[in-house]
């Protein structure tokens, strides 16, 4: 068995295509079930083999020493509009998603959703258009947040362009579509009928942007909306006499909701009463934008979010493994777990079973990072990143 050590890769500091059978040894494995130490995952052709014993690693397995690190799935982040300098709204080309694609997994994050927030019709059909012809593993489709939002809790989205959703209007928007995979909706804004007929297009709905009183966002749970997006922001609060949306999430024990963990969008207090309400039902996502200066969306970088010009915020400025050090050292929640909010929750809303966790058969999307949150190495699809 050849043992190739990690740090003389790094050093040649290029992309490098892993052997057809490698054994990740020496670092402590977290499945997503279970955390796993003194053991090696073995990768092959792109797939997770499974886990056994150092002295059981099989012929022909080239070795690879992680020395210590922590070794979990790829991120998946449900919510983002862009990286770097791209803002895929403002760009519309498969260039900037290939840019964007690439930027997501050197930062750990090896599934995405693409997230275009209200915006003019034209828009949103030349950006499915151009999507609909990108074709990239890290790439899970778009997230239409917009334009079936409540214009009271519209956030950095342009009343103008915020409509009532109708058939006519769903079907103008979707029909044809194989790319728009996710949509976010004010459930109180929607009739139970047209409900009914935007869930014969098979997307991930989520209750979000919304003033809904704790009694329709409860009916729109119970009428199939799974999840909700980010949690706290742009939706009726939690008050005594009116828990809104937020008291519908926090008691109805189906609703999950994604959260943004940076501490400027929602406190790391609140974070920690989320999860103690919530449990295994609260994701992260990051709700990532880039620099922009141009279109609707003109993105500011303040000290450590993104806000419009006139002050309202817009969008994040972490990735989600910083997310992920965020939910441990900022608001106590175990590694094992801010780590499944990151990968297998998300991938369990979108039915995926193969991303999301290191179990056999799964894609090989591995990332390991150092028990002070140093991203060391990133492997999409057995492909060493760096």
């Amino acid at each position: 068995m050849k043992s190739i050590p990690f740090e003389a890769l790094k050093r040649k500091n290029v992309k490098i295509i892993l052997m057809k059978k490698t054994a990740l040894i020496g670092g402590k494995i977290y499945t997503g079930n279970e955390i796993i130490e003194k053991k090696a995952l073995l990768l092959d052709g792109g797939v997770i083999v499974g886990t056994v014993d150092d002295k059981d690693i099989p012929v022909g397995y080239q070795s690879l020493d992680v020395k210590g690190a922590n070794i979990c799935a790829g991120l998946v982040d449900l919510q983002l509009y862009g990286d770097g300098s791209d803002l895929y709204s403002a760009e519309l080309s498969l260039a900037s998603l290939e840019r964007i694609s690439n930027g997501l997994i050197d930062k750990g994050t090896t599934s995405y959703m693409m997230t275009l927030a209200t915006n003019t019709i034209p828009v949103f059909k030349e950006a499915i258009r151009v999507a609909e012809d990108y074709h990239h593993d890290a790439f899970l489709g778009l997230h239409l947040e917009g334009p079936f939002l409540n214009a009271k809790k519209r956030g950095a989205h342009p009343e103008e362009l915020i409509i009532t959703p109708t058939k006519e209007r769903i079907e103008d928007l979707l029909e044809g579509s194989q790319v728009v995979k996710m949509m976010t909706i004010a459930p109180e804004c929607i009739s139970d009928e047209v409900l009914r007929y935007l869930q014969t297009y098979q997307l991930l709905l989520s209750a979000g942007h919304s003033n809904a009183t704790f009694a329709e966002g409860t009916h729109g749970y119970d009428a199939g909306i799974p999840t909700s997006t980010h949690l706290f922001n742009a939706m009726s609060p939690l008050h005594h006499r009116e828990v809104g949306l937020v008291g519908a999430v926090f008691n109805h024990h189906r609703a999950c909701s994604s959260i943004i963990v940076d501490g400027h969008h929602v406190s790391f207090e609140a974070v920690k009463i989320a999860k103690k309400q919530m449990g295994d039902r609260l994701f992260m996502i990051t709700d990532a934008v880039a620099a922009c200066n141009k279109g609707i969306y003109q993105h500011v970088l303040n000290d450590g979010y993104y806000a419009l010009p006139d002050g309202t915020i817009s969008g994040a400025a972490i990735s989600l493994f910083e997310g992920i050090r965020n939910c441990v050292q900022q608001v106590g929640i175990p590694l094992d777990e801010a780590i499944r909010m990151s990968t297998t929750y998300p991938a369990n809303l979108l039915g995926r079973s193969d991303i999301g966790n290191l179990n056999t058969g799964s894609m090989a999307n591995v990332i390991v990072f150092t028990d002070d949150f140093k991203l060391e190495h990133v492997i999409f699809k057995g492909e060493l990143r760096y």
